[in-house]
């Protein structure tokens, strides 16, 4: 339910707020467990809840609460959790007229939230049929990303991604792409992408650099188009490399390694509150044996949840995405966007399941970024 207003407006909402997101969106059974079981254990939950979930449908969700205007393109089963799901994006506020409904089966995903270590650990079902790109109509495309500001894909249904992100950027339309994960297709919407966010092993992973810091300069060279990358790092905050508009090759050249180091001394010991330390604009930054870009080196601290308070991380990245989305469309510089996100993360990570936490726009706790 949408909370009554607190005695604090909030701020008017951007002019352009118009965001449009392909992919998973599921329904969750979440049950708290007290530690997660041994091999042919049998054991109780502590509570269980169903709700919506998956990347795309959790980011959306968040995204429209704090105000944009959130429309959804992904397939669901016309079976008892299709319904659900259609019902708790309609209660929220989601546009679904670009859902494609079919006969089959929905996608949902079993999770485990231990309630000692605060983890959870999730088996996910692919829904039946799955989407294919003649699912989605040419008028239903277009109809979609009309107006639209931004794009948003979390790497799954491949196929149908990419005409949607070949449309967008036919309409120079925004795209941020969730790198979770090395997925099927995910190289081609990545050629697309215009911002990347993604999780702490993805860089590695996909560009084989020895460390994380020299990942994020190796993805922005053989990614021309990215303006900027953003690693979540969980309770370690997160990392962001942004391209400068201006030629830094006359500028002072800096080692990326020396300059995270750096970064980090300044960030050890401050406020539980999310804040960002910034290099200086304009640098030269560099990664040996890999190159380098013009840009600068962003570290975005978390905010320290009391063990009592922390309930479930399910949906923390979907959270912080939507914060990504809402700061986009508002035009926040990135100073204050990693902490917008993290506040906004860690409300989500105060109850259990990925929306239940999700905040709204008049949320007191995002009084401190507002104007």
């Amino acid at each position: 339910m949408k909370p009554t207003s607190s005695s604090q407006t909030a701020p008017p909402l951007p002019e352009k707020r118009v965001v449009v997101g392909c992919g998973g969106a599921s329904v969750d059974f979440l049950a708290t467990v007290a530690s997660y079981p041994n091999p042919d254990d049998k054991i109780r939950s502590l509570s269980l809840k169903v709700e919506g979930g998956g990347n795309t449908g959790n980011a959306l969700t968040g995204a429209s609460r704090l105000g944009l205007t959130a429309r959804i393109i992904t397939k669901v089963a016309n079976d008892t959790q299709g319904r659900s799901i259609l019902q708790e994006f309609e209660a929220d506020g989601v546009d679904t007229s670009h859902i494609v409904v079919s006969e089959g089966n929905s996608p949902f995903t079993y999770v485990i939230v231990d309630n000692q270590t605060k983890t959870r650990t999730c088996i996910h079902t692919p829904g039946s049929p799955p989407m294919v790109p003649e699912d989605l109509s040419q008028d239903s495309l277009i109809s979609a990303l009309e107006n639209a500001n931004l794009v948003y894909f979390d790497g799954r249904l491949p196929d149908t991604a990419l005409v949607v992100a070949e449309e967008a950027s036919r309409r120079k339309i925004p795209i941020l792409i969730d790198c979770e994960r090395k997925r099927e297709g995910l190289d081609e919407l990545l050629n697309l992408a215009t911002y990347v966010v993604c999780s702490e092993k993805f860089p590695m992973a996909w560009t084989s650099a020895p460390s994380l810091a020299s990942a994020l300069v190796s993805m922005l060279i053989r990614l021309p188009n990215l303006k900027f990358v953003i690693t979540t790092r969980g309770d370690k905050g997160s990392l962001m490399l942004e391209r400068s508009r201006n030629d830094a090759s006359e500028i002072v050249e800096k080692d990326v390694e020396t300059l995270l180091e750096s970064l980090q001394e300044r960030v050890d010991g401050v406020v539980t509150l999310p804040t960002c330390i910034s290099s200086k604009s304009d640098l030269r930054i560099s990664a040996d044996g890999i190159g380098a870009i013009s840009g600068r080196l962003l570290a975005g601290t978390a905010e320290k949840i009391p063990h009592s308070e922390l309930i479930d991380t399910t949906g923390a990245g979907d959270a912080f995405i939507a914060a990504v989305l809402y700061a986009l469309c508002a035009k926040m510089p990135p100073e204050k966007m990693l902490p917008f996100a993290s506040q906004v993360a860690a409300a989500g990570c105060r109850a259990l399941g990925a929306r239940s936490g999700l905040p709204w726009h008049n949320d007191p706790r995002l009084a401190p970024f507002w104007p």
